[in-house]
């Protein structure tokens, strides 16, 4: 009697995992449900990654950079749940997992290095109307996604998902800070691309290294 007990303690336990770019729940792969809402939300930021893109080419900010390595981070995640859904294979999914998050740090260190870079050689944004827009964008994109993890998560009752939608809901507010950038170069603050575009980079590192002992630890 207590062996369903420590098992069902166990998948409790397994459930609240964090927001993680590097694997996939168990409990959301064992629901198509699941994860067709992970993939719907991952289609929304991928538009929303490419979007930006258009932008970032007509106004060369760091800060629209960073937030755009950030929302394309998330949409990687998908990598990892086509691996393990079609070749039902865990190791594959952690071996995809760990390239999510390498590609990640790289695109990352990118992102830190063109920030420094600003602080050395100013180069303030150009159109900055088209660069807040970019922001509103990446915040309506990350609440879309959110809206997808939470009802799902709510329906399915999966704590993984609701940690994820809620991460994508904070993840929103951090594309605002590029329209906070838009602001403040608009007033004559042009530090504050860089130092938002280092902020967001700061971020991504955090949620890299979470995603890398996600990863290692299950390897183990």
């Amino acid at each position: 009697m207590a062996e369903p007990k420590d098992n069902e303690a166990h998948e409790h336990k397994h459930d609240r995992a964090d927001h993680s770019h590097g694997l996939v729940d168990r409990s959301i792969l064992r629901s198509r449900a699941g994860i067709r809402a992970v993939i719907a939300s991952l289609v929304v930021l991928t538009v929303t990654a490419l979007l930006q893109v258009s932008v970032l080419v007509v106004t060369d900010s760091v800060a629209l950079l960073a937030d755009l390595i950030h929302n394309f981070g998330d949409a990687l995640t998908a990598i990892p749940i086509g691996v393990a859904f079609v070749l039902r294979s865990e190791r594959g999914e952690r071996l995809a997992g760990f390239g999510v998050v390498l590609v990640i740090l790289l695109s990352a260190c990118v992102a830190l290095y063109e920030s420094v870079l600003r602080f050395i050689d100013p180069r303030p944004p150009t159109n900055l109307g088209a660069l807040a827009v970019a922001g509103v964008l990446g915040f309506i994109g990350n609440e879309l996604a959110a809206q997808i993890r939470l009802r799902a998560g709510t329906r399915l009752q999966s704590p993984a998902l609701i940690a994820d939608g809620n991460h994508a809901r904070i993840d929103g507010f951090v594309s605002l800070g590029v329209v906070g950038s838009a602001s403040a170069v608009a007033i004559g603050l042009s530090v504050a691309d860089p130092l938002i575009g280092a902020a967001i980079t700061i971020v991504i590192l955090k949620i890299t290294l979470d995603s890398w002992r996600t990863v290692a630890a299950r390897s183990g």
